[in-house]
C-alpha cells in the first residue's frame, strides 16, 4: 500500500506555520532558551548552581529546561545569558507580510 505524501515547505518558524499570534517573540524566546539550556547542559550545572552563579532563582531555570517560556521576556532570557557570561547580539529584519496574513492599522 503506498500513500503519496505532500511535502509543504514551512516558514523556518514553526509557530507561524501553525499559527501562533506571536510567532516571531515565540520563535526568539525558544532560541535564547535552547542556548540557556545548552549552557546548563554543557557546564552540567543545576539549578541550584545556575543560581549561586547568576543570582537568578532556581525555579526560572526549572521553567526554561521544562521550556514553560510564557512568563519570560526576551530581554529576562538576555540578561540571563548575560549572567551565564555570554553575549547576545541581534540582527533584525523587517518586511512585510504577505497579504493574506497580514494585519491592516487604521479604519
Amino acid at each position: 500500500m503506498t500513500e503519496e505524501l505532500e511535502l509543504i515547505r514551512g516558514s523556518g518558524n514553526v509557530f507561524r506555520d501553525v499559527g501562533h499570534p506571536n510567532a516571531d517573540v515565540e520563535q526568539l524566546k525558544a532560541i535564547l532558551a535552547a542556548e540557556i539550556i545548552k549552557i546548563l547542559n554543557g557546564e552540567n550545572l543545576t539549578t541550584r548552581q545556575a543560581e549561586a552563579r547568576t543570582r537568578i532563582p532556581h525555579s526560572e531555570f526549572s521553567r526554561i529546561r521544562n521550556v514553560k517560556l510564557d512568563r519570560f521576556t526576551v530581554d529576562h532570557l538576555t540578561v540571563i545569558l548575560n549572567r551565564l557570561n555570554q553575549r547576545v547580539d541581534f540582527e533584525v529584519r523587517i518586511r512585510p507580510l504577505p497579504e493574506q496574513g497580514g494585519y491592516a492599522l487604521g479604519g
